[in-house]
Order: C-alpha cells, then structure tokens, then sequence
C-alpha cells in the first residue's frame, strides 16, 4: 500500500479523535456551562450536521485546486475550529467551534477515499479506504481515552487544545506524504450532481445514515450508560472506550477485507448484527462485564459497515464519484445526527439511559431492510443487462459474443 495512505491515516487520526472523545467528556462540558446532558448533547448533534453541510460544499470548491492543497486547507480549518472550542467562554462559541471544525471532516474522508482508491489496484480499493479509516479506529483506541483522560485531569479545554495540535501533525503529514496530482480530472459539477439520479447511489446512503447512526445513538451517552447504568466509575470511562476503539480497529480491517470479496453479504451480516447487539446493549449495559463485551462488539459490527458502504457509494456512483464520496461521509454524520437527537429526546422523555440503545437497534434494523432492497435492484440490473446483451444486433454477424453478459452484470 502506498506511503500516501498513511498520510491520510494521520489526517483522520486527529479527525476521528476531535469527533469522538466529546463523548467522553460531555458531562464535564455540561456542567462548566451549566446546561443538561441532552443539551450538551448538541455538540455532537452540531458536529455531525456540520459535516453534512460542510462535505458537499467544500468538495465542489475544493475542484478548483488539487486535491492534496485542498486536504491540507481542511486540516487548517479542523485546527482553527478546535482552537475555537478550546478557548470558548459560553456553550453557544463551543458549539461554534465544533461545527467549524466538523466543516473540513467530511470533504477530508471523502475527498481522501477517491484519493486513496485512486492509489490502488481496483481489487484493492476497499481495503485502502480501510486503510486510511483506521486512523479514525486508532483514534478510539489511543486519541479518544487519552483526551479523555486529560479531560478529567487537566479539564476538557486542554483535551481540545491538544486535538488543535493533532491537526498541525496532520497536516504536516499531508505535506509531506500525499503526491500533488493536481486538479481532480472530474465531470463538472452537474455532472457530479447527476450521480445522484440512481436510486442505488440514495439506497446506499440511506443504509450509511440508520446503519452507522445506529452506533451512535448508543455511543453518543456511553459515559452516562456506564456510569449511571452498569455502575463503573467515572475514571473507567477511559478504558471502556479503549475497548470500544478497539473494536471499531478490527471491525474496520476486517469490513475492508471483506468488502473487497463479498460486498453485499458483509453488508447483511455487520447490519443484522448490529441491530442485535445494540437490542442486546439495552439489558447487558446492568452488567459491568457483560456492557464492557458489548460494547466492544457494537464498535467492531458499527466500523465493519464503514468500507463497504464507502465503497458502495463509490461503485454506484463511479462515473462522478467525488461528491457522491463526500456526500456520503455527510450521511454518516447525518445518521449521527439524527441518532443523537433521538437518543437524548428519549432520555429527556424519562425513559433511561439505555433507551437509546433500542432506538440504534431500530435504525441498524431498518438500513438492513434498504440493504435487501438495494441487493435486489442489483439483481433486477444483472437481468435486464443480460437481456439487453443477448439481444440480437443486425449490424454484427456474430450472436455467441452478444450473448455474452454486460460488463455491468459483472459489477459485484
């Protein structure tokens, strides 16, 4: 695999530690600004939308230059937003400061996932854009329960401080390591928008939103559920969330092996089965040892479905797929979102801290459901391409190669 990719590695390390370790310190933000858990609850929900605006635009501006100038001015953007967030004096500026860094997050994975399929042998593609996702898993491991850490020893705002200095690293890295291909040799940008006329490509963000959003209406309140629910303390936080990075590390690797293989059935089984662990999650999280072995396989089904998907958007959309790739990162983060909210209005509804827990089963649930629908379209596509192959052409004499199937039938 090229050395670029461990560039882009390092970019989604302070990326992936930014997102996530809010989760570990929400209840220490919640009360220096004196709002509830649900309202804090916010800055996950502001990132994720953050990323949802901020993939399309920025990917469609960012034509204008070459892709590593572009990877390089989303990773300044990430460190001035995180500087924000460190130094800001009221919730509404920390809230501010999220969404500024959330802007670069998702045109940073998707302009990165064409870059990194790019690099590679068309077999390989999926597992180079697990590649470049383990920085994100790595992050869950060492970046995630290391600020959470300084978090509650040295106070949340120095764990963004240090994320600021994660995004200098990065993009040091970018600098150093990512080649200049130049300007993106990409249809204009409505022929980028006219990807998204096939169904395929909306089932397939579809599934991203409820596959991935299930992970995080559980993930989002984890430091409650662990605390209030399966009775750790809150210094135990820190290797809970090690073990749940942990997973998302192997279910990640393991979702780009596969996908490269058997795309569809890895699909079916990390989405029914994350729709069974988090149902589960919601009896194991009153047992310390059983809510510990949950969670690591909530994180390792949840990041098994991040290269397929990727990759399917990717496939589906192959003619203009840099901002179907983009939009599709902002699906992840719309179904974290949307999880998010959800998770707090049920437990703003009185309905505990595991509540969320049923609520992700629903959504993995239902992406399984678009998964089966989508896996059927693809059949009705393979029976309509080889009709049309075997159909007879007066204008060529020899029917046995008509007869063989379109190169479309052979996608998967």
């Amino acid at each position: 695999m090229p050395l670029a990719l461990l560039a882009l590695a390092i970019g989604a390390f302070g990326i992936g530690t930014t997102e996530f370790v809010i989760m570990g310190v929400l209840p220490q933000v919640a009360g220096d600004f004196g709002v509830s858990i649900p309202t804090a609850g916010w800055l996950v929900t502001g990132y994720a939308l953050g990323v949802v605006l901020g993939a399309p635009l920025l990917t469609v501006l960012g034509t204008k230059v070459s892709r590593k100038k572009m990877l390089m001015f989303l990773m300044g953007l990430f460190v001035v937003g995180n500087t924000l967030s460190a130094l800001a004096p009221a919730f509404g500026l920390m809230l501010a400061g999220r969404v500024v860094a959330s802007l670069a997050h998702g045109a940073f994975f998707g302009i990165g996932s064409v870059v990194a399929a790019d690099l590679v042998a068309p077999h390989k593609k999926a597992s180079a854009i697990s590649l470049m996702f383990t920085g994100l898993t790595v992050a869950n491991i060492v970046g995630v329960p290391l600020g959470t850490y300084i978090g509650q020893a040295a106070g949340w705002r120095t764990t963004f401080a240090v994320v600021a200095a994660l995004g200098v690293i990065g993009l040091l890295g970018v600098a150093r390591l990512v080649p200049e291909q130049g300007r993106p040799q990409a249809p204009s940008v409505r022929g980028e928008f006219a990807a998204f006329r096939r169904a395929q490509v909306w089932l397939a963000m579809g599934m991203t939103v409820l596959g991935f959003g299930g992970v995080f209406a559980a993930v989002t309140y984890i430091t409650p559920m662990m605390t209030e629910v399966a009775g750790y303390s809150e210094g135990a936080v820190t290797w809970l969330l090690v073990l749940l990075g942990t997973g998302m590390f192997l279910g990640n690797l393991l979702g780009g092996r596969f996908a490269d293989r058997h795309l569809m059935p890895m699909l079916f089984t990390t989405l029914g089965g994350l729709a069974l662990a988090l149902l589960a999650f919601t009896f194991t999280a009153h047992d310390k040892v059983l809510a510990a072995l949950t969670l690591t396989v909530i994180g390792a089904l949840g990041f098994a479905t991040v290269p397929p998907l990727q990759k399917r958007v990717l496939d589906q959309a192959s003619a203009a797929p840099t901002l179907a790739s983009a939009a599709n990162i902002g699906a992840f983060n719309l179904g974290n979102a949307l999880a998010a909210w959800l998770g707090g209005a049920v437990i703003a509804g009185g309905l505990g801290y595991t509540a969320p827990n049923w609520v992700g089963a629903l959504l993995a649930g239902t992406a399984l459901l678009l998964a089966v629908l989508a896996a059927g379209l693809d059949r009705r596509e393979r029976t309509a391409g080889r009709v049309v192959a075997g159909s007879p052409r007066p204008e060529r004499a020899a029917p046995a190669a008509d007869a063989a199937p379109a190169p479309a039938a052979l996608h998967h």
